[in-house]
């Protein structure tokens, strides 16, 4: 039964998305497919202004067209939130608290919460469904998870897209199924939300493991090898933290580290090859001016394991490296020890 008084199966829900990068762009132009209008929270009305006045966010996918008239845009995200039914964040976890901090769990109340962010709130050091649930009482039966493996450029491209969408609530799941699905877009539907979750956090970390790897020099074969190390890792993770029945090797998980550590559209992958190359911390970030989910989520898997002491080589070498200072060439080196 849900935790909520709005039924969830009915047709005029209104949706709303929080986040104006990539991901959030190629979200709301999923959902036009099936739903107008679209809320859409935007923090800089710079881009508000481009939408409504040439019909692009001019600082992503700007290629993507949209219609002004199928969408409610605005910068006060109370006003959002409020309007709103189903609500889905893309806002980066590492602003995702300060985003939300002038609400209140009032706000929440009776409203369906769905995460496509792929990161820890590190103020938390917990992940988005355990935020949502703890900072503004959202049950977990009215969470989801959107994941892919996915990219926003391939979306924008339209390129045929495998998206799963976890949730506890089938009937949640199953709605959200029918929104995200279109032309160039296939869904199915999961009920592990942690392990999703969870899964999506440390493929950006070995990502960024893989991209320092191939700056650093190193080929394909140890790429194959420092992958397939890298899903048994996360298994072992995610089995610890939440022991379900689960196939790692679906798409969700195995596919969503592949296509994040392969791709050039990866830019956990671009911030590790800048590392991998001897580019500080900084002057990567600033190049790339888009955040690496993976720099932060490093440091609080790392902390979170703390507690379950799961074997994490890769995990650590990336903490090491980007935490303790520890030389890449020289961590990568002790990591191929560890692998097989």
């Amino acid at each position: 039964m849900l935790n909520s008084e709005i039924n969830i199966m009915q047709k005029n829900l209104k949706i709303a998305v929080f986040g104006s990068g990539s991901w959030g762009t190629a979200i709301v132009k999923i959902l036009l497919n099936n739903t107008t209008p679209v809320n859409w929270w935007i923090r800089e009305n710079e881009i508000i202004d481009n939408i409504r006045n040439f019909r692009h966010n001019n600082l992503y996918l700007s290629s993507v067209e949209f219609n002004p008239e199928s969408l409610v845009l605005s910068s006060d995200i109370k006003e959002i939130v409020s309007s709103s039914d189903i609500l889905i964040f893309v806002v980066p976890s590492a602003f995702l608290n300060a985003s939300l901090s002038g609400l209140n769990p009032d706000d929440f109340r009776n409203k369906f919460v769905v995460s496509a962010i792929k990161g820890i709130v590190p103020e938390y050091n917990v992940i988005i469904a355990d935020y949502f649930m703890s900072r503004f009482n959202v049950p977990y039966s009215n969470f989801a998870v959107v994941s892919g493996p996915s990219h926003a450029e391939e979306i924008a491209l339209e390129k045929l897209t495998y998206l799963t969408v976890a949730s506890q609530n089938h009937e949640l799941g199953e709605k959200l199924s029918q929104l995200f699905k279109c032309r160039y877009v296939m869904t199915s539907v999961s009920d592990d939300i942690f392990g999703t979750e969870y899964s999506n956090v440390i493929k950006n970390i070995i990502a960024i493991a893989n991209g320092i790897c191939i700056g650093l020099g190193y080929g394909d074969n140890f790429q194959a090898v420092l992958i397939s190390n890298a899903i048994q890792e996360i298994k072992r993770f995610v089995d610890a933290v939440h022991p379900i029945d689960r196939d790692i090797k679906s798409s969700v998980y195995l596919g969503d580290l592949m296509v994040t550590a392969y791709s050039q559209f990866s830019r956990n992958r671009t911030f590790g090859n800048m590392i991998g190359k001897g580019y500080s911390i900084k002057f990567a970030m600033l190049e790339m001016k888009m955040v690496a989910e993976g720099y932060y989520a490093a440091k609080c898997i790392w902390e979170i394991n703390n507690k379950y002491n799961v074997d994490m080589p890769i995990t650590e070498a990336v903490y090491n490296i980007l935490y303790l200072g520890h030389s890449p060439a020289k961590e990568i080196h002790i990591l191929t020890q560890k692998l097989s």
